[in-house]
């Protein structure tokens, strides 16, 4: 398992997570952009970040090592790897940026296919459907808009009621999820119909999808809620998680398959006071819980993914 976050002072971070005893185990830590870094994302060995300098960067995890970069016309706002689920390393990377474009890579190796037009603003978000054959973004134009993967272009555009800074599938595919300042609303995917509103009462700022169900979203309120978004009601939470506002969430496996009776259990949390955690969502019903593991970047994070998937070298990496 591994985790890559990304800094308001332009630091990327690297870590391993050891199993069984889920230690943080650092692997880099250096000045990888020339701005504020805004997204990052991971698959198994291969780890991208994004920033206000137009530029993607590219790390092998194995090697803990820069290979590369990747440059585009405006600030980089949204990344994300599609991984077919019989690989071990992704097949695309798909980027969004700050003109309201989308970007199709292939990711084995690094050579952009296609740029498609998807707002008329910035992008704020994107998600991949895990059949890696369309996307969802949503942008400053308080817009949704679908892109076909496949023949590269974009396939449904809807404008929304108020800006939306997340979007996000769930792991089946079957719902995605948006999030409006404090209000996290759950769609079918078939046909975008609204299922529940929830409110958390403070702005939402980060989300990821966990199992049988469960969103877990962290933001203002500096908790880690766990939402059912079967019956539309919160689920639980982890008051106090950090001292400062949750910049992201990133829900791992202990399988690599994530096949586990009990996975997912893991989540990891990061703040913009600069600390990662571990937690043992079991550990919530028991009183509580108390992270696993944490590590201090010292600098305000702005991002966070992580990958469950066992890092191993490509040579076309």
């Amino acid at each position: 398992m591994s985790l890559i976050a990304g800094s308001y002072e332009r630091f990327i971070w690297g870590y391993s997570v050891k199993s069984p005893a889920l230690t943080l185990t650092p692997l880099f830590s250096f000045p990888s952009h020339l701005s504020t870094i805004k997204c990052v994302a991971v698959s198994g060995s291969a780890a991208v970040s994004g920033g206000n300098d137009d530029t993607i960067k590219i790390y092998d995890l194995s090697t803990s090592s820069e290979i590369g970069s990747l440059h585009q016309s405006s600030a980089v706002s949204s990344l994300a790897f599609y991984t077919p689920s019989s690989l071990s390393f992704p097949r695309n990377l798909v980027s969004a940026d700050a003109q309201g474009c989308v970007s199709i890579y292939d990711a084995d190796p690094f050579v952009h296919l296609k740029t498609v037009k998807a707002h008329k603003k910035g992008v704020n978000s994107l998600s991949i459907h895990p059949s890696g054959k369309l996307a969802l973004t949503v942008g400053h134009d308080d817009c949704l808009a679908m892109v076909n993967l496949v023949r590269g272009r974009r396939s449904f555009y809807c404008r929304l009621n108020k800006e939306s800074s997340i979007v996000q599938f769930d792991g089946t595919g079957d719902k995605f999820f948006m999030v409006v300042d404090e209000k996290i609303t759950v769609h079918e995917s078939e046909d975008a119909k609204l299922v529940f509103e929830l409110d958390n009462g403070k702005k939402v700022l980060c989300a990821a999808p966990g199992s049988k169900g469960i969103l877990y979203t962290g933001g203002e309120d500096r908790r880690i809620k766990a939402w059912d978004t079967g019956s539309g009601k919160e689920a639980y939470s982890i008051d106090d998680a950090h001292t400062s506002r949750v910049k992201g969430i990133v829900v791992l496996s202990k399988s690599c398959d994530g096949s586990g009776e009990d996975d997912p259990v893991i989540v990891v949390s990061a703040s913009s006071d600069g600390v990662i955690r571990i937690w043992d969502v079991r550990m919530i019903h028991e009183g509580k819980p108390i992270p696993l593991a944490e590590a201090n970047t010292k600098s305000r994070l702005t991002c966070l993914a992580g990958s469950s998937i066992k890092s191993s070298r490509r040579s076309q990496f």
